[in-house]
């Protein structure tokens, strides 16, 4: 069994944070756009399951990349360590496409709120990155 170092379990609170917020103000995005525009823009229990178990790939993706990272950070073999990072990337990537795929065909997810969570991760690291830069140029 993977003893998971606690910076792993934090990074993850966070973006799983970032991701619960950004997938619940897309559920009001969509209830919003659906008042004003209901013949164009759907709003049922789709687009909440796909919400839901989208952010549950986008999080757990998130999760395996920092398991990975930190079983490859203590490997002086630099291309061992190499192999196994693009070995986990192309692994993660095929479930992200799975779950495209999934969301897109399955009749009870909508697909857009199925896949917009699985950009929110690499939003919340990057606005945490650009507001962490603004902090310190204070």
């Amino acid at each position: 069994m993977v003893q998971v170092q606690d910076a792993v379990k934090k990074e993850t609170a966070r973006i799983g944070t970032g991701t619960a917020v950004a997938s619940v103000v897309m559920i009001f995005v969509f209830f919003g756009l659906h008042l004003v525009i209901p013949d164009s823009v759907p709003f049922d229990y789709k687009v909440i399951v796909g919400a839901v178990l989208g952010s549950v790939v986008a999080v757990g993706n998130f999760f395996l990349m920092g398991l990975t990272v930190q079983k490859i950070a203590d490997t002086e073999d630099h291309d061992l360590a190499y192999r196994r990072m693009k070995t986990s990337y192309h692994y993660r990537m095929m479930i992200q496409l799975i779950w495209v795929i999934l969301a897109m065909t399955i009749p009870f997810i909508n697909g857009v709120a199925g896949i917009f969570p699985l950009f929110v991760p690499g939003a919340v690291i990057k606005a945490r990155g650009i507001l962490a830069t603004v902090k310190n140029n204070k």
